[in-house]
Order: structure tokens, then sequence, then C-alpha cells
């Protein structure tokens, strides 16, 4: 007679303690959870000072300085809002907009001392045609290339030539990758006379360039927009900063002669032509570098204009 409540008994402490498990179970998962987001929420450790930070003239804080054109107000036919920007006046004119930059890989520096000068969309005859990216021996030691751009200022397409020079000047807040990231240049930097490559956005093989460190950039370059042009109302809404304002105000050197054959010998491929490849270049790189013209030296004016 005595069996029915010692079974109940024995239930009852059975789903008592199944429903204490549960409880445990529940707060503990919402406590991992916790855990987890937070430790995703922190920021990276600390990296110290970005090397590639002397790649931009001294001018004061102002990494992520971003302003839209002004409401209402347009720039004169073929100049740019800011005249602290381009140093170059424009080569090229065309009255639609270039299309967006093409995804593609980027072939291993040669050696050391070479700069990499990203591809770009240039204007001829039959249209857009797509300029491949490749290294570059500078001209000088020292000199950091500042990529040409596009922008939409005064109702048109104008593009405005790089140039060699010690800082990085503005390139219209373009992201190019492999550390152009729309302002400075994040893929290396000189030091006494070497230049050092950052192999996080570099292709580098270490047995034969051998000055390379990591140094990942997390406050700037995060876009991952394909827009090729500054200004209007779909281009890249960045003015320059006063750290290019700064450089646009130094020495500097044209496109070397080998630059400018190198463009040019692409202006009438057919796979380059973006009419014809929709976006994607046969040949968005090439990895036979160009040789340096050593003739070509900075100037107050920036010598002789290409």
């Amino acid at each position: 007679m005595n069996r029915l409540p010692r079974i109940a008994s024995w239930v009852f402490f059975v789903l008592a303690a199944a429903l204490s498990v549960a409880l445990c179970y529940q707060r503990l998962i919402p406590a991992v959870s916790a855990g987890v987001a937070a430790a995703q929420d922190q920021a990276p450790p600390d990296q110290g000072q970005d090397p590639a930070a002397v790649n931009l003239a001294p001018s004061g804080p102002s990494y992520t300085t971003q302003a839209p054109p002004p409401s209402g107000q347009e720039a004169s036919p073929g100049q740019p809002p800011d005249e602290s920007g381009p140093v170059e006046q424009p080569t090229e004119t065309a009255t639609q907009a270039p299309p967006p930059l093409p995804a593609y890989n980027q072939p291993p520096a040669p050696a050391d001392g070479y700069i990499w000068t990203p591809g770009y969309w240039a204007w001829g005859p039959a249209g857009y045609y797509w300029v491949p990216g490749a290294w570059v021996e500078p001209p000088y030691m020292g000199a950091l290339w500042t990529p040409g751009y596009w922008g939409f200022y005064g109702g048109r397409y104008s593009f405005y030539p790089g140039h060699w020079g010690l800082h990085i000047g503005f390139y219209g807040g373009i992201n190019y990758g492999f550390g152009y990231v729309g302002l400075g240049y994040e893929g290396g930097y000189w030091n006494s006379g070497h230049f050092f490559y950052n192999r996080l956005y570099n292709h580098v093989d270490t047995r034969v360039v051998h000055n390379v460190y990591s140094y990942r950039v997390v406050n700037r370059g995060r876009s991952v927009s394909r827009t090729s042009f500054n200004g209007g109302s779909h281009g890249v809404q960045v003015r320059p900063r006063p750290s290019e304002a700064a450089a646009s105000r130094e020495p500097f050197a044209p496109r070397m002669s080998t630059q400018v054959q190198h463009a040019r010998s692409y202006a009438g491929a057919r796979g380059q032509l973006a009419t014809q490849n929709h976006g994607r270049p046969a040949t968005p790189a090439v990895s036979r570098p160009l040789r340096a013209d050593h003739n070509v030296k900075p100037t107050s004016h920036g010598g002789q204009r290409k």
C-alpha cells in the first residue's frame, strides 16, 4: 500500500531536478551568447602607429573627414570643386561615367623598390578602355605614386592624371585596392632609401622582396564600392583632406613616358574596351614591370605636362 506514495515522491523528485537543469541551461545560453558577441565586438589589438602614415603630407589629423559637394554649387567646366585637389589639368573628357572598377589579382612584385600603380579606365576614340595595373620602377628615390582619377565637375567627366611626389595627394577618394584605399597609400613606405611592402595589401614573395611588414588599417578602406569617379549624384562624395591639399603644394613629377606609352598601347585592344569586355578586361594587370625614366624630376610646377 506504501508503494504508490514512494513512486509519486520519486516522480516528483525527477521532475524537479529536470526543471532545475532546464532553468540553469536557459540562464547559461544568454551568458555564453553575450560573451561571444562581446568578443566579436571587441576592437582588434592595438598595432601601434601606422608605418604608412608617413605617406601623407603633414597637416594634422584628417583621416576620416568626408563631405558631400556643396548643394546647389557646381565648379566651372573641367575644374574640380577644390583647387587643392588635382595638381594637373585634365587630359581627357567624356560625356558618360566610367564603368565600375573590375576586381582582379595583383601580379607578384618583381623586385625590391618597385611601386604598384593600379589599373584605371581611360577614354579613347572607341570609348572607355582599361589600362592594366603594373609595377613601376619609380623615377627617383622616395617617389610615391598618386593615381589619376575621373571627376564629374561642371557637367562632364574629366580625367586628372596621376603623378609622382614625396607624399600621396588627392585621387578622388577612389578605392583602387592594393593599398590605395581612397586616402593615402597603405601598400608600403620608404625608409632610409628602401621601400617596405605591406604584405596584407600586396602580392609579395619574400624570396624576391626582402623588406616586408604587416599592418591592417581598421578605420579606413572598408568600403568595397567599385565606383570609379568622384562627384555627381552617383560618384564618391569626398573632397581633398588637409594632408592632400598640402601634398598638392609640394614639388611633383608627371607620368613617365613609359607610363604614357603603356596606357596608349591598350587604347585599341578589343579586350580592353568597356563596350566589348562588359567590365571584365582581358588584361586587368601585367606582370612585366615598367622601367623608370630617370629624366623625370619633381619641380614646383610638375615639369612637363603629358
